[in-house]
């Protein structure tokens, strides 16, 4: 997988600024007290909505914090809120896919109308309700984008699941009295991953808006935390004094974005049979192998 992905970033050229963009990004988070030029934190009354200057490069905001401090350290905070939110996703969406797909029948029936209630509402509403009765704050917040989520992958487990599960190695090992945990973990996860795997890179950018989205409107991280959203709402109070404060957080979340988007495009690729002709990923043990027939 890693040698197809790599191949497929070489033709892909934007593919490879995607994840140097990211590498970077977690970069400046390890190294933030040693690259930012001051505290993000620490207010300068003296020095309120000054413009890019030589000692404050992106200028200063309306507390006379440094923006280009406040923006290194707001990187690791976008990147481990949407991993937060992703994982919870993953964590409830997967297994409840992968038992609806493979049980059927009433169970099946019962969580497709949970999903289906779910998804019928728009995604940042849910997540802030949700986040209104968790309380404020970027853990609770993340928590409640990842349940929010948590449908879409419930959705694509339980479709590739039942694909699988029709598969004769999957029914032969089924008549040798196989466990229902044996199935699921030895032949049905392992074939439905890589979709998933695709899946959950997309939405890591749909977090990472999502997060900014609720530090804007104050239920995500709280103040002094340098987040990007937090950042973009300080900044929105001042936009026609101070337009430039919008600009670097505003273009951080546009590319972090893409970036995701990107990755999870190159994902795809890398990982479509369609595209990898040689066959890099398919393993000798049928068991393990995804089978680039099995999709219709």
């Amino acid at each position: 997988m890693i040698r197809g992905l790599s191949q497929r970033m070489r033709r892909q050229p934007i593919a490879a600024l995607a994840m140097l963009w990211l590498t970077g990004l977690v970069v400046l988070g390890f190294l933030a007290p040693w690259l930012a030029p001051a505290s993000p934190t620490v207010q300068n009354p003296a020095e309120i909505l000054l413009p890019p200057n030589a000692q404050h490069w992106l200028g200063t905001d309306d507390l006379g914090r440094d923006v280009l401090s406040r923006l290194i350290y707001g990187s690791p905070v976008a990147l481990t809120a949407s991993l937060l939110a992703v994982s919870v996703a993953a964590l409830i969406g997967v297994p409840l896919g992968l038992l609806a797909g493979f049980a059927g029948g009433w169970i099946d029936m019962l969580i497709g109308r949970i999903v289906d209630a779910m998804l019928s509402f728009p995604a940042i509403i849910l997540a802030v309700g949700i986040t209104g009765a968790l309380g404020a704050g970027l853990i609770d917040g993340m928590i409640a984008v990842g349940v929010v989520f948590a449908p879409v992958l419930a959705r694509l487990a339980r479709a590739e699941t039942r694909l699988v599960r029709a598969e004769p190695y999957v029914e032969a090992a089924r008549g040798f009295g196989a466990s229902t945990l044996y199935l699921l973990r030895r032949h049905i996860l392992p074939n439905v991953a890589e979709p998933l795997i695709v899946q959950i890179t997309l939405l890591l950018a749909q977090a990472l808006l999502a997060e900014a989205s609720l530090s804007f409107l104050g239920l995500g991280a709280q103040p002094p935390a340098p987040s990007w959203g937090a950042m973009l709402a300080r900044a929105y109070a001042y936009m026609e004094i101070a337009p430039e404060q919008m600009y670097a957080p505003g273009l951080a979340i546009v590319f972090t974005s893409l970036a995701f988007n990107r990755l999870g495009e190159a994902l795809r690729a890398a990982l479509d049979p369609r595209e990898n002709p040689s066959g890099d990923f398919i393993d000798a043990n049928p068991a393990t192998t995804v089978l680039p027939d099995r999709r219709v």
